[in-house]
């Protein structure tokens, strides 16, 4: 099955776009560690928001954990090439998904299933993301790293997804699910054009 079937993403990455991240690396690589950093970030708010899940609090301890190592190995990625990380940039992508949850509204299943499913989009993305960087970047060392980083997150993804499934009370998952894959369709009518993971 491919990732895209498995992910239920509806609208692939140009892949020109990696020609557009190999012109300038520094970039490319700031703003992955930035996203590693914000997924930790999210990772642990998902514990301060639902503490009366004693597996989500484990597997988010888990994840945090997971995304500052890959922050870790992201930065080490910049110094080998002699550069340095740059300053945090806004990400206009996660913004737009975070716009779309119903904020603070809904039950606690609601808001709970929104934000599983907010994250579950996100590792999904970067996994498409990851793969195209595997197999089309020049840099033999980024395609291993990018091929073994695209794993993670899509167990990531599996992980957001099943919480979202368990927790779900009456709600129905897979139609919130295909209305957040519609909405990221939209969205990347307009991204895919930077030289930024999700932009």
């Amino acid at each position: 099955m491919s990732e895209k079937v498995m992910l239920g993403l509806k609208l692939p990455t140009d892949p020109r776009w990696v020609n557009i991240v190999e012109m300038n690396i520094q970039e490319i690589l700031t703003d992955h560690a930035y996203c590693e950093q914000k997924a930790a970030s999210n990772a642990i708010s998902c514990i301060i928001r639902f503490p009366e899940y004693p597996d989500v609090v484990t597997e988010m301890v888990r994840i945090a954990r997971e995304e500052m190592d890959h922050f870790g190995q992201v930065h080490q990625e910049l110094l080998k090439r002699g550069l340095c990380l740059g300053r945090e940039r806004k990400d206009e992508y996660v913004q737009d998904l975070a716009d779309y949850i119903r904020s603070g509204g809904g039950s606690k299943e609601q808001q709970f299933v929104d934000r599983m499913l907010f994250a579950a989009m996100v590792e999904a993305r970067s996994c498409e993301r990851f793969k195209l960087l595997s197999q089309e970047i020049a840099d033999s060392e980024l395609r291993q790293f990018y091929y073994e980083l695209m794993i993670s997150e899509a167990e990531h993804y599996t992980t957001f997804i099943g919480f979202a499934r368990k927790y779900a009370g009456k709600i129905n998952v897979d139609q919130r699910w295909q209305d957040f894959l519609n909405f990221e369709a939209s969205l990347m009518e307009k991204y895919g054009k930077k030289e930024t993971i999700h932009g």
